[in-house]
């Protein structure tokens, strides 16, 4: 399938709205460019924060193009749980109306749209016409193997439509993927499916307040989501049924953190005190902390161990967060290159004399640190997640 028209989408990278000097400082390996020719493990890297917009916003332009200058990469307009049913017809009027606007400009963020039904992607997709540039695809709710199909079927024509290829992100949120007793067969029936739909998938996602909620559940802002158990539970399965490093697997996308003020708090802050202290930045920290950021941070880090990238995020103040923590430490690049520079099995000590590299364990892993360094770039030997999130903040 013979790639649209680019108009509309030109190559950006992460941290550009950033001035050359402090991403000089910042950075010993640039981010690499990307657009939407680029290829699928490329911009599934380069989500990072997916900020999602109501779709009922009638300054949907001006919201996308204020967020883009400032560092957010891809966004995504809702139409589903963010809306209300009377307000449904609306909002896709909305979104045909950003999406053809910003197709005529020079759009610098991954754009899709999170339909409520089939028949959406139908509508989204008329309603552009040949004003489809700024599209990269949609986010599928709700997501099960008995409806999904027709979501991606539509995907599939929708592509073959506008002359474009267009990504697919299913959303698992539902009740068959959740309860212990039908998981297995529902997880193993969406990895069936969506492998006859492998190079249209970008990244799988999960609706963390519609599966907490099946359970009258709603984590508090003290907690992380790998404290709720039946939801960390679905999220070891669901990276076991769809996440692995064999080729087989797809990027998943971590939850969203839903709060974004402070409040009075029960236990200690998330945030050691050292590595603040040790760059003069008490002061940032106290920031972090009254502002439940530290809850965030917490959270990115349990998402990486856990084999999640990017999050799912629905205010402005989380991507900073998000991006500073998807930059690459040095020495992580520096264990990955010696791992992808062997081409012997075996262990030796890390360049950085304080671990062991295993060659064949470590090789998976190392392969992934490059990908993410690909879009998000290595930090100097020097600087620290707390100077690279110091700088998106004061910027």
């Amino acid at each position: 399938m013979a790639l649209g028209s680019m108009k509309g989408s030109v190559k950006v990278r992460h941290f550009d709205h950033l001035s050359q000097d402090v991403r000089d400082e910042l950075f010993s390996l640039a981010p690499g460019e990307f657009d939407r020719t680029s290829g699928r493990t490329v911009l599934a890297n380069a989500l990072g924060a997916t900020l999602y917009i109501p779709g009922v916003r009638t300054d949907l332009v001006k919201a996308i193009t204020k967020r883009a200058a400032d560092g957010v990469r891809s966004v995504v307009i809702d139409l589903e749980d963010a809306v209300a049913d009377d307000q449904v017809d609306g909002a896709v009027v909305n979104a045909i109306d950003a999406i053809t606007e910003l197709s005529d400009a020079d759009q610098q963020t991954l754009l899709f749209v999170r339909v409520r039904t089939p028949e959406h992607i139908r509508d989204v997709i008329a309603g552009i016409g040949d004003s489809s540039s700024a599209l990269n695809g949609f986010v599928l709710p709700k997501f099960s193997a008995s409806t999904g199909a027709r979501f991606l079927g539509e995907i599939l024509a929708a592509s073959d439509r506008v002359g474009t290829r267009l990504f697919a992100m299913p959303v698992l949120e539902t009740p068959d993927v959740l309860y212990r007793e039908s998981r297995t067969e529902a997880l193993s029936a969406i990895r069936d499916l969506l492998g006859q739909y492998r190079e249209m998938v970008l990244a799988v996602r999960f609706g963390a307040t519609d599966l907490c909620g099946l359970y009258g559940i709603r984590r508090d802002r003290d907690l992380s989501i790998y404290h709720v158990g039946v939801v960390a539970e679905l999220i070891a399965e669901v990276v076991n049924h769809l996440g692995r490093a064999d080729g087989t697997g797809y990027t998943i996308t971590g939850p969203v953190w839903e709060y974004f003020a402070g409040h009075e708090r029960m236990f200690r802050p998330q945030l050691r005190a050292t590595p603040f202290e040790s760059r003069h930045a008490k002061s940032f920290r106290h920031q972090l902390v009254t502002n439940d950021v530290d809850g965030l941070i917490r959270e990115i880090v349990l998402d990486r161990a856990n084999g999640l990238t990017g999050k799912t995020v629905i205010h402005p103040s989380h991507v900073a967060a998000v991006h500073a923590l998807s930059v690459v430490p040095h020495e992580e690049f520096s264990d990955a290159s010696d791992i992808l520079g062997s081409a012997e099995a075996g262990v030796r000590a890390s360049g950085y004399r304080n671990k062991m590299n295993e060659m064949r364990p470590h090789r998976r892993w190392a392969e992934r640190i490059r990908d993410r360094a690909a879009v998000f770039g290595v930090a100097n030997p020097d600087i620290s997640h707390v100077e690279i999130l110091t700088a998106l903040l004061d910027g």
